[in-house]
């Protein structure tokens, strides 16, 4: 029987938040208006409480990359992987992965994120397969909107249902997978999965996994709550 092995990716085995981490790198490099700083940062913080609607965030993040088309972005992206990313993804997040891997589990990267954000940190981390929010193109151009459902909160279950009839599993295969995540936006999932483990959590995901018996760890080598 297949055994997935669920995994979220910013503040899991990301030392970071990609979405964040990408508005400061277009910012820096002039790429979008300097007026989007504060307004990434007031999505951060709203993402974090689990205050802020699915479609503000991904709408917002979507936005940055409108009017231009993945061949502008490509470059971009392979310069984002190098400058942010793989220095904040931990040897303790790689070997977590090679665990499962070497446990002959199938493994699967989901996210928040949409795409052009996660692709090359999916490969980086050796994902065959990912997750992650889609975007709506016109004429091979991005238009700034989210195409289908996002992958957040309810919508991360719910693309993964999806996922699984396509690749012929059974529904109760949730029953015996693992799912590590941070945060409280994941509890739909968190609470599907016969596994489900806690990673640097948050507070409120703290506390819910303590109040539950789940497995809390430390892939990111900070302090826990």
């Amino acid at each position: 029987m297949t055994t997935l092995a669920l995994f979220d990716l910013d503040h899991t085995l990301l030392d970071g938040d990609g979405d964040d981490l990408w508005c400061r790198f277009l910012l820096r490099h002039g790429l979008v208006g300097a007026d989007l700083q504060a307004r990434n940062e007031q999505m951060g913080a709203d993402y974090r409480a689990g205050r802020v609607s699915v479609e503000a965030f991904s709408d917002f993040y979507a936005g940055l990359l409108a009017g231009r088309t993945p061949v502008f972005w490509s470059p971009w992206q392979d310069r984002f992987l190098v400058e942010e990313i793989r220095h904040r993804l931990p040897d303790a997040a790689r070997a977590l992965v090679a665990s499962h891997r070497e446990a002959g589990h199938r493994l699967v990267l989901t996210t928040a994120s949409n795409s052009v954000i996660a692709a090359r940190t999916a490969a980086d981390l050796g994902f065959n397969c990912w997750l992650a929010t889609e975007l709506a193109m016109v004429d091979g151009v991005y238009t700034g909107r989210v195409k289908g459902v996002p992958n957040m909160r309810e919508g991360k279950l719910r693309r993964l249902r999806v996922w699984m009839a396509e690749q012929g599993l059974p529904a109760d295969a949730l029953e015996r997978a693992w799912f590590y995540s941070d945060s409280i936006n994941d509890l739909p999932l968190l609470g599907s999965v016969g596994n489900p483990v806690a990673v640097n959590p948050d507070a409120q995901l703290h506390a819910h996994a303590t109040a539950h018996d789940w497995r809390v760890i430390d892939v990111l080598g900070k302090a826990m709550l």
